[in-house]
């Protein structure tokens, strides 16, 4: 299976409470932090809340 890195490019000033706490769900704090993750349906949900502040790339 899978993984994906998913990476923090926006800072949540300014975020939904909703955002903020996905984002650390997710284990990302600061701008710039890349985290990886086994790929799975909750975790597709997960970013598809925050896309807009992260970027998500497939590795091995």
């Amino acid at each position: 299976m899978a993984n994906l890195r998913i990476t923090q490019i926006k800072s949540t000033i300014g975020a939904k409470q909703n955002m903020k706490d996905t984002l650390r769900t997710l284990g990302l704090r600061k701008i710039g932090q890349s985290v990886v993750r086994p790929d799975s349906q909750a975790l597709r949900g997960a970013v598809r809340t925050v896309r807009h502040l992260v970027t998500v790339e497939e590795v091995d």
